[in-house]
C-alpha cells in the first residue's frame, strides 16, 4: 500500500472523476440543477443590502474555510467592515485550524473560529463586530449588520444565539423573533431584519444561504456537498460517499485511527441485550439525554466503520495515488461497511443506504474533526 499525502486533493478529485463522469456544477441545468430561481433574487437583494451594512459576518464551515465562500459576492465584502466567522469549529481539526487563521491574519481578514450554538463563543464574535464598529457607533445612531453564508453554513443558529445574548444584554423592544434553523440548505428564502440594541440601534439582518451560478471544479462542489451546502439529491449520496472515502484514503486518515483509538479498535465490548434498530436519527443532537445503551451503541457503530475501513486500507497492496486503484479500494470498502452497519446483503437500496449511514457519522462529527481546505502553501509562513 502506498500513500501519497502531498496530492491527496488531486487524487481525491481523480478517482471520483470516472463516477461524476464529466459531470459540470452549473446552473444551466443539464445532469446538475442545483441553483434554485430563489436564489438569484436572493442575491440581487443581498447585493442592495450590502450597500447601507455597516458590517459583515461572513460565516463560512471551518472544515471548508474556502470552498464555502460565495466568490460573487466577494468584491462586495471586501469593500465593507467584515469578520469571517468559521463555525462549525467543534467539526473542525484543532490543530489545523490555527494554520487558517494565521492565514486570515496574513490577508489582512478579521475571522474567528465559533460554535453557533455556544454562548461563549457567539459572546467572542460580538465583542470583534462592537470593536470593529467602535468607530461607526460614536457617529451613527443606526448601524446595520449583515450576516451572510452559503446555505447550511450555520447563519440561523448564529442568529438566534445573537438574539439570545442581546436579549440580556441590551434594553431590546418588542419581541424578538428567532430565525428559522433548518437541516436542509436553503431553507431561509427571504431577508428579515432583526432589531437587537438601542443607543445606537443595531439590527442584524439575516439572508438566505446562496451559492454562486456555477463551482469552479468538481471538488469544490463535492466538498460542498460533503459539508451539506449542496443538496444530497442533486450530487447523489453514493458519488459525495465515494469522494469522502478517497479523502480518507489518501490521508491514511485510518491508519492513525488504530493508533489513537487502539483499545476499541481491538474488538467491540458493548453486546445490547436487544436488537437495536438503527435510525440516522440516534446521531442527530436531542435535548433529552441519551441512556448509556444508546450511546455505547453509537460508539460501537463508529468503532466497527472505522475497523472495517482500517483494515481495508492496511490490507490494500495497491497504490491510492492510482485512480485504478483507489477504485477498486472504494469498492472494497462500500461492501466492508455494508457488513459494519448490519445492512442486509440483498437490500435493492444497500449503496444509498450505506453512503447516507456512512455521511451521517461524518457529519455528526463522529469519525472525528476535518478540514477538507488545504491551507495556500504559498500563504503560509513560521
Amino acid at each position: 500500500m502506498s500513500i501519497g499525502r502531498s496530492s491527496s486533493g488531486s487524487n481525491a478529485k481523480a478517482a471520483v472523476k470516472k463516477a461524476l463522469g464529466e459531470m459540470d456544477f452549473n446552473s444551466s441545468g443539464g445532469a446538475i440543477n442545483w441553483f434554485p430561481g430563489h436564489m438569484a433574487a436572493a442575491t440581487r437583494a443581498i447585493r442592495d443590502r450590502l450597500k447601507v451594512s455597516d458590517l459583515v459576518i461572513e460565516v463560512r464551515d471551518s472544515r471548508i474555510p474556502l470552498s464555502s465562500v460565495n466568490a460573487d459576492l466577494q468584491p462586495h465584502l471586501s469593500k465593507k467592515r467584515r469578520v469571517i466567522a468559521l463555525n462549525k469549529k467543534d467539526l473542525a481539526n484543532p490543530n489545523i485550524m490555527h494554520k487558517w487563521t494565521h492565514y486570515f491574519d496574513s490577508r489582512n481578514q478579521d475571522s474567528l473560529p465559533i460554535n453557533a450554538h455556544s454562548k461563549s463563543s457567539v459572546k467572542k464574535l460580538l465583542d470583534l463586530v462592537e470593536l470593529k464598529l467602535k468607530e461607526a457607533i460614536s457617529r451613527e445612531p443606526t448601524l446595520l449588520v449583515m450576516v451572510v453564508g452559503v446555505p447550511n453554513v450555520g447563519k440561523s443558529a448564529l442568529i438566534n444565539s445573537i438574539h439570545q445574548i442581546a436579549s440580556s444584554r441590551f434594553p431590546v423592544q418588542g419581541k424578538i423573533k428567532r430565525a428559522t434553523v433548518g437541516p436542509l440548505p436553503g431553507v431561509t428564502q427571504d431577508i428579515a431584519g432583526f432589531k437587537i440594541a438601542h443607543h445606537p440601534s443595531i439590527y442584524v439582518l439575516d439572508t438566505p444561504g446562496v451559492l454562486v451560478p456555477s463551482i469552479p471544479d468538481i471538488e469544490t462542489g463535492l466538498k460542498l456537498a460533503l459539508a451539506g451546502s449542496v443538496k444530497d439529491s442533486v450530487v447523489g449520496e453514493e458519488r459525495i460517499a465515494q469522494y469522502l472515502l478517497a479523502v480518507l484514503n489518501t490521508r491514511g486518515t485510518p491508519l492513525h485511527w488504530k493508533h489513537s483509538n487502539n483499545r476499541r479498535m481491538e474488538g467491540i465490548r458493548y453486546e445490547p441485550e436487544e436488537k437495536h434498530d438503527y435510525n440516522l436519527k440516534d446521531l442527530r443532537p436531542k435535548k433529552k439525554t441519551p441512556n448509556v445503551s444508546d450511546v455505547l451503541y453509537i460508539e460501537d457503530m463508529v468503532t466497527e466503520v472505522q475497523r472495517a475501513l482500517y483494515f481495508t486500507l492496511s490490507e490494500f497492496d495497491g497504490n491510492v495515488e492510482n485512480e485504478n486503484d483507489l477504485e477498486c479500494l472504494i469498492e472494497q470498502q462500500f461492501e466492508a461497511l455494508q457488513k459494519a452497519l448490519k445492512i442486509p446483503h440483498k437490500a435493492s437500496e444497500a449503496r444509498i443506504m450505506v453512503s447516507k449511514r456512512f455521511l451521517t457519522l461524518f457529519r455528526t462529527g463522529k469519525l472525528g474533526p476535518f478540514i477538507l481546505d488545504d491551507v495556500p502553501e504559498a500563504d503560509i509562513t513560521s
